[in-house]
């Protein structure tokens, strides 16, 4: 659940940054929405969330 919640504030976080500096327009991000909730309830979304959990396991396990 904590890594469901970093991610998504992370990613609006980066849509913000996007409509305020690169010309990302409002409806585009509304779009870029509306895609996320239909792959969410379609039949790729666990592997999109098998495919999330291990990069964020492997960008954990890096040693600096």
């Amino acid at each position: 659940m904590a890594l469901s919640i970093s991610a998504v504030v992370l990613l609006a976080i980066i849509v913000v940054i996007l409509v305020r500096k690169s010309g990302l327009k409002g409806g585009h991000a509304v779009v870029c929405v509306l895609l996320g909730f239909y792959l969410a309830s379609s039949s790729i979304a666990p592997s999109i969330s098998r495919l999330t959990t291990n990069v964020a396991g492997m960008i954990g396990g890096i040693k600096l």
